[in-house]
């Protein structure tokens, strides 16, 4: 916060503290500049001539340069020609752009510049540190029949190195901007063989593209095939302990499942069909022994009705039995022919139950049978079931050696497959780049530039230098020649006597000024109404225009306490004048400062004032286009205070303030409106106080001249901003004029912009 512990004295002599800024500024004359130039103008021209000779000269002396170019397209997305490639293809954007990069930076490698450098003989060039190959000596020696030693591999290797630096020194790699094109660049002092050069170097990267390719399928098919023998021995090796573990454990059978599994199915089988039929032949029997106990008719079993025998004497019976009840009943009980029927009948009866006993004993034999048959397949059913069980714990060793199997057979066929796939592609080219530009002989020179150019720089550099000579000369030489001030001079100043010194000191209410008062603007102390409600036709509602106004109904708050001081503060500098003016001036945004300006004026008023509100500030006439709208508001009637124009004639508000809008967008002309229309109040009267909104930071000369009318000044301070730097810049740009400073308004109501987001929110 602001720190008031000592009143504000910050008012200088002029005669002391500004004489050496205005003997400082006095020293800088644009005038004498011009002057000075002018009076040199023939030596400054000549200084530029020749300059321009020298540059001329310069550049006619460099070695010419010719660059050719030479265009590649290195498109990362290769041609497809198996399914799988040796190296995974870039996909998204960034990985497509990381290699172009690469392959643009692999055109200038070691690799393909020492093969430009074997194919061009670069090496025995002297523009890139190499000899001719037969200098004047060898000549000369060859003449005599002598001649020098083949160089070693050292030299050699020697030379070449220096012509792979001065080679990677003459070529420029330059990728264009989102694209796969790569410019090759070549510069030589011989045209034809830049042009060769870059050709070249293009074709030595093709070359290497093409090579490093065959290379990395050719290493890949070498190390797959060095491992597929060991591959194929580890199959082997599986394949055999399989089989081996198959016949030691008895597993026979089919891929799908094995001969003792088959024949425990079929056990199961059969046992069930045994055991039906054992309870079937029980069946029979129990009913035949039961139709036997119970005295019933022996033929009623379902084996008797199929039996023709049984089906032959029962007729046989029934014949006989109606042969005796015919003789019954016409021969006596003792008739020799009734006895026979009779005993006829005794017969063929004795005879079925015989045929019933044997079917009985059928069946007893048939239950016999069929419990021994089950039996024997139950006991066959446990030992297969033991068997079953040995082989399902002999399974999990199989299971084992039938995975390690499957997983070598597949990891050979795997690496078999790829290992053919790769010895193909050693024949293959998938790489896209192409060249789509060859570089051809240039026909100008690349460095250096035109001689005009030349000639240009080296005129305007040869005018400056000879200036600023000149002014250099001239400021050095008027300080050296400059007579020092004597002390009799410079000691009049302070030796005046006391009496003089009290009579020219300024009274002490000039002297230093009073603290200022300080005073917070709060979202307490206001009330936020959107913009044209209750808005009247008579006139305009100042608390009303959507800004946040003073709260109705408090009078005794802390703000109008500390508003009141400023304001009697203001009437003890006016020193009795009947309409003493105001202005309040603010850093950051000004419709901190405007809002600030209104609650005053709302503060004046409702303790009875009669307030004049004048828009000071030229370029964003805040309060101006809040209250002057079309439709909203007019003129309450032909006033006399105007500015400019009849348009800016002040506005009568149903608060009891008059507002005077700013038509002038003129710092200068605005200035001299507001002085004009705040005389024409005095002399007319009406009006107690005068409040001017502005004018804004920083400071014109008009604005200072303003300010320099007005009889006391408020700081408006954002708390949003840094407050101690704010109060800073506003005491700075106010200079002299910061003694009328009467108070200090911090704002620490929510800025504009947030306060329109939570209107629209409202709305």
């Amino acid at each position: 916060m602001l720190d008031y512990s000592q009143p504000i004295d910050r008012a200088r002599n002029p005669t002391v503290s500004e004489a050496p800024r205005q003997k400082s500024e006095a020293s800088f004359n644009v005038l004498e500049l011009v002057s000075l130039l002018w009076r040199r103008k023939i030596a400054i021209a000549s200084a530029a001539l020749i300059g321009a000779c020298l540059a001329v000269t310069i550049g006619k002396s460099l070695t010419p340069r010719y660059t050719a170019t030479a265009q590649l397209y290195v498109d990362p997305r290769e041609l497809q020609l198996v399914d799988r490639e040796l190296t995974p293809r870039a996909q998204d954007v960034s990985g497509m752009s990381m290699v172009v990069e690469s392959q643009a930076r692999l055109i200038t490698s070691n690799s393909v510049l020492l093969q430009v450098i074997q194919q061009a003989g670069l090496d025995k060039d002297p523009e890139f540190g190499g000899g001719d190959g037969k200098t004047l000596t060898s000549s000369l020696l060859g003449l005599i029949g002598l001649h020098l030693r083949a160089p070693s591999a050292a030299e050699t290797r020697e030379v070449q190195l220096a012509a792979l630096d001065a080679l990677n020194k003459h070529i420029t790699i330059r990728k264009t901007e989102k694209s796969f094109i790569v410019d090759i660049e070549v510069w030589s002092i011989d045209p034809a063989k830049a042009a060769m050069l870059a050709n070249t170097l293009t074709n030595a990267y093709l070359s290497e593209s093409r090579n490093s390719q065959a290379l990395a399928a050719r290493r890949a098919t070498s190390e797959l095939s060095g491992r597929l023998k060991e591959l194929r021995e580890r199959l082997r090796n599986a394949e055999t302990a399989l089989a081996t573990y198959k016949a030691q454990n008895n597993f026979v059978g089919t891929q799908d499942s094995l001969i003792s599994d088959q024949q425990l199915s079929s056990s199961n089988q059969r046992l069930s069909a045994a055991r039906a039929a054992t309870m079937d032949a029980q069946a029979r029997l129990d009913q035949i022994e039961a139709n036997k106990r119970t005295a019933a008719d022996a033929g009623a079993i379902p084996e008797a009705l199929q039996s023709p025998t049984i089906a032959n004497l029962r007729a046989q019976y029934a014949d006989a039995r109606k042969k005796y009840a015919e003789q019954t009943a016409e021969l006596g009980p003792r008739h020799p022919a009734l006895r026979q029927t009779e005993k006829q009948v005794e017969d063929l009866k004795r005879t079925i139950n015989e045929e019933i006993e044997r079917f009985a004993l059928s069946a007893k034999n048939d239950l016999t049978r069929a419990r021994d048959y089950e039996a024997s397949l139950n006991r066959a059913l446990e030992v297969q079931k033991r068997q079953s069980v040995q082989l399902s714990q002999a399974a999990v060793r199989l299971r084992e050696l039938e995975r390690e199997a499957d997983a070598s057979r597949d990891v050979y066929q795997s690496f078999l497959k790829r290992s053919r796939e790769t010895e193909e592609q050693e024949t293959l080219n998938t790489s896209a780049a192409r060249v789509i530009g060859e570089a051809t002989v240039p026909q100008r020179r690349s460095f250096p530039p035109a001689m005009s150019l030349f000639a240009m720089i080296g005129f305007i550099f040869g005018a400056l230098a000879a200036a600023s000579w000149f002014v250099a000369a001239e400021h050095l030489f008027n300080g050296a020649s400059a007579p020092e001030p004597s002390r009799r001079d410079r000691t009049p100043a302070p030796e005046v006597t006391k009496a003089e010194g009290e009579a020219a000191a300024p009274p002490p209410a000039l002297a230093l000024v009073e603290k200022p008062l300080i005073a917070r603007l709060q979202e307490a102390d206001v009330i936020r109404t959107l913009g044209a409600i209750l808005a009247t036709g008579g006139g305009v509602d100042l608390t009303r225009i959507g800004w946040p106004t003073l709260r109705p109904g408090f009078p005794l708050t802390t703000l109008l306490n500390a508003l009141r001081d400023m304001r009697a503060a203001m009437a003890r500098r006016a020193g009795g004048k009947t309409m003493p003016v105001m202005a309040l001036v603010g850093a950051g945004d000004t419709t901190g400062r405007s809002v600030t300006a209104l609650n005053f004026a709302l503060a004046a008023a409702r303790d009875g004032s009669r307030v004049l509100m004048i828009d000071a500030d030229h370029q964003a006439h805040t309060i101006t286009n809040k209250v002057n709208r079309p439709g909203k508001s007019e003129p309450a009637k032909l006033g006399w205070l105007s500015i400019g124009s009849k348009a800016a004639r002040e506005i009568k508000t149903l608060n009891g303030i008059s507002v005077l809008p700013a038509t002038e967008s003129d710092a200068g002309k605005a200035a001299d409106a507001i002085r004009k229309a705040i005389a024409q109040a005095r002399s007319a009267g009406g009006y107690d106080l005068v409040i001017l909104d502005g004018p804004a930071m920083p400071l014109s000369a008009a604005g200072r001249k303003l300010l320099d009318g007005v009889d006391a000044l408020v700081a408006v301070l954002p708390t949003s901003l840094d407050i101690n730097d704010s109060m800073e810049e506003i005491l700075t740009a106010l200079g002299g004029a910061e003694r009328k400073l009467v108070g200090v308004v911090l704002d620490e109501l929510t800025p504009a912009t947030q306060t329109r987001q939570r209107g629209k929110q409202y709305a």
